[in-house]
């Protein structure tokens, strides 16, 4: 006999609501931003590279001035290969030096915190930030490391055994934040 157990999905961000939340992040980051000729967003495969764009790009409709703009692959960096098995690096692309920039990691979404520990970790090879900062679009807490972000989307509180799941247009062709409960 099998046990059909149901997906329950729950929408969190609607498309219009991934928008504002994108644009409120962005203009945090040019609150936060002393110069922001030195800023560069660094988004972290695989969803923090098109959310750096988006952005990146709402920044410059902010304040007319082009962002610098890069995408990092942490798989080499991260301590739990072990744990989430075998994959396909992508190609890091950071082509300047980072020494004296203000840095803002960007991801979709923080969990256990060993993300961004791998991404600081192989920021180091690129230059030595002035500063590094982290935006998320969604915080959804269980904490292994004390890590925390500086701009936060949306605080979703989670158990442990449910799944978000953000899809961005430019990456998934379609905009919207999802909670998948089994």
């Amino acid at each position: 006999m099998t046990v059909s157990v149901k997906t329950k999905v729950v929408e969190i961000l609607s498309p219009e609501e991934l928008r504002r939340t994108v644009n409120r992040l962005a203009s945090q980051i040019v609150e936060k931003t002393r110069d922001l000729s030195q800023l560069v967003l660094i988004g972290v495969y695989t969803r923090g590279v098109p959310l750096a764009q988006l952005l990146a790009r709402q920044i410059e409709t902010l304040e007319g001035i082009p962002i610098a703009m890069g995408g990092l692959d942490i798989t080499f960096y991260r301590d739990d290969l072990d744990q989430i098995g075998l994959r396909t690096p992508a190609k890091t692309d950071i082509p300047f030096d980072l020494t004296g920039k203000t840095v803002v990691l960007v991801d979709d979404v923080i969990y256990k915190g060993r993300t961004v520990r791998a991404a600081l970790n192989a920021v180091n090879e690129y230059g030595r930030p002035e500063v590094i900062r982290l935006a998320v679009l969604v915080d959804r807490g269980h904490r292994e490391l004390p890590i925390h972000p500086d701009f936060v989307g949306k605080q979703l509180p989670t158990a442990k055994e449910e799944i978000v799941k953000v899809h961005l247009h430019n990456w998934d062709g379609r905009d919207a934040v999802e909670l998948i409960e089994d």
